[in-house]
């Protein structure tokens, strides 16, 4: 991006790069748009908010059925008492 001035557009550079870096121009693009966000430049999550978000998910789904386990182990239990 330092050299973002040299170009004509943005997709000049990220062709121009991605060639001296050798990699496809569209997995530089992404990677361009990964820093952007994750920096703030840009809207949208960040890769960090992201796993957060996965992590929180998974966690909620766990409860449930840790939640749907006790439902049934109370309601077989129930008539004992």
């Amino acid at each position: 991006m330092e050299h973002r001035d040299a170009y004509r557009s943005e997709a000049a550079l990220v062709t121009a790069i991605a060639s001296k870096l050798g990699c496809s121009p569209d997995s530089l693009r992404v990677w361009v748009r990964q820093a952007r966000r994750g920096g703030g430049e840009r809207s949208g999550q960040s890769s960090a908010e992201k796993a957060r978000i996965k992590a929180l998910e998974r966690e909620v789904r766990e409860q449930r059925q840790a939640n749907e386990i006790l439902k049934k182990a109370s309601a077989y239990f129930a008539p004992l008492w």
